[in-house]
């Protein structure tokens, strides 16, 4: 709460400051309008940016900006119209201190790796980054941010098993922590909670799409229909 004396006080603000939000698409050629759609009833869990990346069957098209989603995800907008492709991914990211550089910070983060296009949107925190990001340093990982979002990145492209799914679960079964994921790779949508689920992330369903989010009300809003 603003101008409390309570130390211990984690009411409002503060408490969405330990959060942020995820949503993802698949199956919809409007999965960027539904994604954005999602972000923005998910602002109260992270209003300092947003990123959408879209997915077309040959190729990621991704926008990433500081503000709020209405800003910056307008229907009619170029960026909008750019975000072409029947799976999407976003994350709203809440506001941190210290970053030199807060646009690096943005996800969804994606790479080319060997197996193709993988996109990531996380909410949570990896109790073993600091380990893991010293570590995969050592042997010529380099970093761009400083989010545990990409010490995910680098262990699936670290990782020698066959095919994207099997690479995944491989980096799951190496970070600690609370978290939820939302990832896109070989035309396909995937999501996670860690082993206790502390972390929400609800699958919901509208027709022939399924959508994935930090919350259900990201679900209402675009008519969609919780399955678990």
């Amino acid at each position: 709460m603003l101008g409390s004396t309570n130390p211990f006080d984690m009411s409002d603000t503060d408490r969405f400051h330990e959060e942020c939000g995820v949503f993802g698409v698949f199956g919809s050629d409007e999965a960027s309008i539904l994604t954005a759609l999602g972000l923005h009833a998910l602002q109260h869990r992270g209003q300092e940016a947003a990123g959408i990346v879209t997915y077309d069957g040959s190729a990621f098209h991704a926008h990433r900006a500081l503000g709020h989603v209405g800003e910056n995800f307008g229907a009619d907008s170029d960026q909008m119209r750019q975000l072409r492709g029947h799976v999407a991914i976003g994350h709203n990211r809440y506001s941190t201190s210290g970053n030199v550089n807060p646009y690096m910070e943005i996800q969804p983060f994606s790479s080319e790796l060997a197996f193709g296009g993988f996109a990531l949107a996380h909410n949570g925190n990896l109790t073993n980054a600091t380990r893991l990001r010293a570590s995969l340093i050592e042997t010529g990982s380099l970093f761009q941010s400083s989010s545990d979002t990409e010490v995910i990145v680098h262990l699936v492209a670290r990782s020698h098993q066959e095919n994207v799914t099997d690479r995944l679960i491989d980096a799951l079964k190496q970070i600690e922590g609370a978290y939820s994921l939302v990832c896109v790779a070989n035309d396909m949508l995937i999501g996670v909670r860690d082993p206790y689920g502390v972390r929400p992330l609800i699958l919901g369903q509208r027709d022939d799409t399924w959508l994935l989010a930090s919350e259900s009300c990201a679900l209402d809003i675009v008519g969609a229909t919780p399955v678990r």
